[in-house]
């Protein structure tokens, strides 16, 4: 079941929004070559707590730590490591912050230095398909026009969609209805409507969509080696178009 919000939980989950994204502000000044994912977790775990708020993640499901930090081949549920980042690579960082009650939903990559013009077109394409995907969330379309519009972007770039994982509802709840694919045909699945708050996170592979689980059961990664790249925003369906409740940019 959709549970549809009112404007004022709408608000509660902004200001939710607004330490996530202070947060990921504040990541641009600290990542570079040499910082560990763990260092990051550290980071902000302590961010999120000096603002009144929780990490959401830490003890989701025995999950242990406040981030998901992704590195390279790594699709998501990468955990933080005491591992160096080096030039080149690249690592998304997800985080949920629960302020009083209500949550709110980002990912976001980030280079490590220089990195391969490969990997340059696969951030850039990325993020263009996060923001195609939102473009397309507005009152009487429905989720798989979402869906459609990022795999055509994707696939014409010559990438992957990943397919195992989706985005999803949000609210008091980290996972809700509905489920958001980030493939399929155009004209499917639930007809968008005021109120609907979800996230729309697509994962897309320089290689093929195939992939293998680690044996700590959580992490994600490209079954042939290749890159990975994710962002995600948490997005409101209001009378004035989507608005995203994560916005950094």
């Amino acid at each position: 079941m959709i549970i549809i919000k009112t404007p004022e939980q709408i608000e509660k989950m902004a200001e939710a929004g607004r330490i996530l994204t202070a947060c990921h502000r504040e990541l641009r000044k600290i990542i570079r070559p040499g910082i560990s994912t763990m260092e990051i977790n550290h980071f902000v775990d302590e961010f999120i707590q000096s603002h009144g708020a929780k990490a959401e993640q830490k003890g989701y499901k025995g999950y242990p730590f406040a981030t998901c930090a992704s590195v390279n081949d790594e699709i998501c549920h990468g955990f933080p490591t005491q591992i160096p980042l080096h030039e080149g690579d690249i690592v998304t960082i997800d985080m949920v912050v629960n302020l009083n009650g209500w949550l709110a939903d980002s990912a976001w990559s980030y280079p490590i230095g220089q990195i391969s013009e490969q990997a340059k077109k696969l951030l850039k394409v990325t993020k263009e398909c996060l923001y195609i995907g939102i473009e397309k969330a507005v009152i009487g379309n429905r989720l798989g026009d979402i869906s459609h519009a990022i795999q055509v972007n994707a696939e014409s770039n010559g990438f992957s969609v990943v397919r195992e994982f989706t985005g999803h509802g949000i609210g008091n709840e980290m996972h809700e209805d509905p489920q958001v694919l980030h493939y399929g045909l155009p004209n499917r699945g639930a007809r968008l409507c005021e109120g609907m708050v979800f996230t729309i996170e697509p994962m897309i592979n320089l290689g093929s969509y195939n992939l293998t689980i680690d044996e700590n059961g959580w992490t994600a990664r490209t079954a042939d080696g290749c890159l990975s790249a994710q962002y995600e925003h948490t997005i409101a369906i209001t009378k004035n178009g989507p608005l995203i409740l994560t916005e950094q940019d």
